[in-house]
């Protein structure tokens, strides 16, 4: 009993220390304790109109049909697109595109009302403004619904022309039917999909970031052996480990709460998974995060100016990497492998499974043995970190 008071006195000494300096850096106190919470909420709030309505194009009808004045009509009908101009030439299209005043124009060649006739297939080109993401899915999503539309009413015509109407018309033009149904984005949004990969960064990029500037200032100003009692230096540095591991879990604990269950609800973000099964989840992705920042700021750190000169750089690897702008199958093994460093890997594609899909623990269950296997691996990587500050004594105490 004697043995576990005196470790857990070491554990709370450490947590104290640290504590003050987490509270006596103002640097880390914003990143800390702002960052987390206002870039989500700035990303919600730009992202919280998920899709682009009523875009404005440009039509150039050389066709002058039927046909083409009835494609016309249904793409005005369509939520996504609304069509501002009807011009004679392409040339005068691109003058308004260029000008902004339309971001997308469809054109109609002279043969379109002749191919339809002939039975031939007949184009309809879509110019889209890719500029915006936005602008290029309102006018693929509405230009493809009129399509889909206008394939049926044509295949009816000539069906009828043949004298086959009405029902089996209808199953002869489409045997199987089928229903489309978005099961975990609702409102088919690009928010929806991207910001929970953004929130989980941000948490991870934060904690990292803080804990990397707080060694690179012992580190500068010659403090790393203050980190660690006098008593403990030649030995029991896991216990270093784990009261400022401590520290920053009791700090990130309510803000991680904050992050990814309020402010999401907030803003009315598809959220199926339960609280229990997320704090579950996040507990050795924090833990994971600790620990591998603690690992690189007492090896790699040296000045506190460091790790903010490459925190963009490093972001935009991260969020490549986590399989979200492309997927983990399709990436050569070796990046694939590079990514799994990183508890932002397991960490986000956990998140979304469990948040957006609302996947059980058992149903991520890969995620999260890697996230505790990382978790349990920087732990001894840290505090073999702090036995290398005092064996080389390149961190003088003053």
């Amino acid at each position: 009993m004697n043995k576990i008071r005196i470790i857990l006195y070491d554990i709370r000494e450490v947590l104290y220390a640290e504590f003050g300096r987490v509270f006596k850096d103002s640097t880390v106190m914003l990143i800390f304790f702002i960052a987390p919470l206002l870039y989500p909420v700035i990303f919600c709030f730009m992202y919280e109109k998920e899709n682009v309505t009523n875009l404005p194009v440009a039509v150039v009808d050389q066709a002058l049909c039927d046909e083409s004045r009835r494609f016309i009509h249904k793409m005005e009908a369509t939520p996504e697109i609304s069509v501002e101009y009807k011009c004679p030439t392409m040339a005068e299209a691109e003058r308004l595109m260029k000008n902004r005043d339309v971001h997308a124009i469809f054109f109609f060649p002279k043969d379109f009302s002749s191919d339809l006739a002939a039975k031939r297939t007949a184009h309809v080109a879509v110019f889209a403004d890719m500029s915006s993401f936005y602008y290029y899915k309102a006018a693929l999503l509405g230009s493809n619904a009129v399509l889909i539309d206008e394939m049926h009413t044509i295949q009816l015509e000539r069906y009828a022309a043949d004298g086959l109407t009405g029902l089996p018309a209808q199953e002869q033009m489409q045997p199987v039917v089928y229903q489309e149904i978005t099961a975990f984005n609702p409102t088919n949004g690009y928010g929806s999909f991207l910001l929970p990969a953004l929130i989980i960064l941000v948490v991870h990029q934060t904690l990292f970031l803080g804990i990397c500037l707080l060694c690179g200032d012992a580190r500068e100003n010659k403090r790393s052996l203050l980190v660690i009692p006098a008593r403990l230096r030649t030995r029991c540095t896991h216990r270093v480990t784990i009261g400022r591991a401590l520290c920053y879990l009791i700090i990130y604990t309510p803000i991680c709460l904050s992050t990814l269950w309020f402010i999401p609800r907030m803003f009315h973000m598809p959220q199926l998974g339960n609280l229990y099964s997320i704090l579950l989840f996040l507990l050795p992705f924090i833990l994971a995060v600790i620990f591998f920042g603690i690992t690189v700021g007492n090896i790699f750190v040296r000045y506190k100016v460091s790790p903010l000169l490459c925190f963009a750089f490093f972001s935009l690897i991260l969020f490549f990497s986590t399989g979200m702008v492309w997927p983990q199958c399709n990436m050569p093994r070796f990046w694939y492998g590079f990514s799994l460093i990183f508890p932002s890997t397991p960490g986000v594609q956990g998140f979304i499974k469990i948040s957006s899909m609302g996947a059980s623990l058992a149903d991520v269950r890969a995620e999260y043995i890697a996230l505790w296997v990382q978790a349990g691996l920087y732990f001894v990587t840290a505090s073999f970190s702090l036995r290398f500050i005092k064996r080389y004594k390149i961190f003088n105490a003053i």
